[in-house]
């Protein structure tokens, strides 16, 4: 019987791959935000980087490296403690790839202190665009930048690992970090017994000459393969933080535990680990007793970090689904005609409009806050509230994508599963939802004047904005109520789309209004597409999404 017999169908009205395209000309809202927000010089540095992600061989990369997940190997062949995690070299090429590009050290100068200019802007843009493809990986690049800030409380320890930390190198090798061409560091905070009430850890240190001791567990600490990481831990004074390396100053293995990796809803990529410290060698950072004042920093800008991450993979979902609903027909009609559909998709890429002008205006922020107190207020105060609205807007973002696409969104050969899968992370990560309002709280009261200047400016920047004037009039009242904990939620959404309406309005101002009109204006029903656009409208949206 000849193999033609088998044959029941041709496969047709299915949508190419989308992949082998400029990740970054293909996004007007993304070159438009990054041009608003200061770095417009970067744009051929950032075409490029889009078109390198945007390749099938990184979408490949992608896909393998989550097939393949990270093993624990706790013991050599000979029962010698080692504690090292396996990764399958498609990680290791995604960890390059990103070093190579600085999106783990470009923000700092080879000092350690901000780089300034539009640095943060145009690492946003990169991270934004590798979040796209694969995410899980960015969890060791995000800490990496991130411990940078709490290393400065500790100038000789920030001047010994800068040298190394600031390479574009990607080292993989289970060696003592000085000996390295390039370093990565993460993070151990959370015990089981309060893992956001960090103050309650039960992990002690002890003085060991200029060094410490530590002797506990550690409920998560991410990125278990990095060359060191950065501990909280009691000691005589209260509270501290340390740098813990994988090797002690001997060279010797130190004594860090892997109990297990963590079996994860997404981030399968990466891995987070249970851990014991068995009087594993560490230095101080900072002051003893003053631990969480010496991490407040790299946790703004993990924060930060979260709110790119998920603007990245609402993003991709956006444009896998306008991208299937252009080369899919249903009804003699392309799925993209279908006026339903339309108003679907249009109102994804407002959402999604809005989303990057807010983080890159955050970003912004970032970069001038060292120079700027009102540029700091606005980081303190929106960084909670737009962690907050971002991450917790993806999962049900990205179900919506999944939608458009039918059954060939739901299946694990797709990439929308995965960022679907992958979305919840972010809110949970680095403070859940009531934590950032209660975070926002906590800067209103601790600075109320300059936190009312950024309110103040932010009606300013959205005067005249359907709906822009009852919002401020409302963060207002919440805000001062004295049981205002319980409206916390609605206020900081409230606080979010307010920012989100005056960072659009600097970019896209008629994008602005519509945001305005049916995010501010009136309560925007619960499922995408609700919305009446023009047909002008929804065809700009959708043409600005992906030409």
């Amino acid at each position: 019987m000849s193999q033609a017999s088998f044959s029941t169908h041709e496969v047709f009205n299915q949508s190419p791959p989308f992949e082998d395209v400029d990740l970054y000309a293909l996004d007007r809202p993304l070159v438009d935000a990054v041009a608003a927000n200061g770095g417009a010089a970067a744009q051929g540095e950032l075409s490029d980087f889009g078109k390198h992600w945007g390749s099938a061989a990184m979408a490949e990369r992608g896909r393998v490296a989550n097939e393949n997940t990270p093993k624990l190997r706790t013991f050599d062949s000979r029962g010698n403690r080692r504690d090292e995690v396996e990764f399958h070299p498609a990680y290791h090429e995604l960890m390059a790839h990103s070093a190579h590009a600085g999106v783990h050290n470009s923000t700092w100068t080879a000092d350690g202190k901000p780089a300034g200019g539009a640095s943060e802007v145009i690492r946003a843009a990169k991270f934004y665009m590798a979040a796209q493809v694969e995410t899980g990986h960015l969890c060791p690049i995000t800490m990496t930048r991130a411990s940078v800030a709490a290393l400065a409380e500790q100038s000789d320890l920030l001047a010994s690992v800068m040298p190394v930390l600031t390479t574009r190198s990607y080292d993989p090798s289970f060696a003592p970090w000085p000996t390295k061409r390039g370093m990565t560091l993460g993070m151990g905070m959370t015990e089981k017994q309060g893992g956001t009430d960090v103050r309650s850890n039960m992990t002690w240190a002890e003085r060991d000459g200029e060094a410490y001791r530590i002797t506990g567990h550690k409920w998560f600490m991410s990125a278990p393969m990095c060359d060191a990481f950065l501990v909280l831990a009691q000691a005589e004074q209260g509270l501290t933080c340390f740098f813990m390396p994988r090797f002690t100053p001997d060279g010797s293995v130190n004594a860090i535990r892997f109990q297990r990796l963590k079996d994860k809803l997404g981030n399968r990529s990466n891995a987070s680990s249970e851990v014991e410290f068995h009087g594993a060698y560490a230095e101080r950072i900072g002051e003893e007793g003053k631990g969480i004042r010496t991490i407040i920093q790299m946790v703004q800008l993990t924060r930060q970090d979260c709110a790119i991450a998920s603007a990245g993979l609402m993003r991709s979902g956006l444009a896998h689904a306008l991208h299937h609903a252009r080369h899919r027909s249903v009804f003699q009609k392309h799925l993209a005609d279908q006026p339903l559909m339309q108003a679907v998709l249009s109102d994804m890429a407002l959402h999604v409009e809005a989303t990057v002008a807010l983080a890159m205006r955050l970003c912004r922020s970032f970069d001038r806050a060292p120079d700027d107190a009102k540029e700091a207020a606005y980081m303190r105060l929106l960084t909670p509230a737009i962690k907050y609205w971002v991450c917790k807007s993806a999962p049900g973002f990205l179900y919506e994508a999944m939608e458009c696409l039918g059954g060939n969104g739901y299946v694990e050969e797709g990439i929308l599963a995965r960022h679907y899968r992958e979305s919840p992370v972010n809110a949970i990560w680095e403070g859940s939802g009531n934590v950032m309002c209660l975070d926002v709280l906590r800067a209103l009261s601790r600075e109320p004047e300059a936190a009312s200047s950024i309110v103040h400016e932010l009606t300013g920047e959205t005067l005249g904005l359907p709906g822009a004037g009852e919002a401020t009039a409302f963060i207002g009242k919440a805000f001062h109520r004295p049981d205002s904990e319980r409206v916390a939620r609605l206020a900081v959404e409230k606080l979010a789309l307010l920012a989100a309406a005056a960072a659009l309005n600097a970019v896209s101002p008629h994008h602005a209004e519509l945001f305005a009109t049916t995010r501010l204006a009136g309560n925007h029903a619960g499922m995408y597409g609700a919305v009446d656009l023009d047909s002008g409208d929804v065809r700009g949206l959708l043409e600005r999404a992906l030409p």
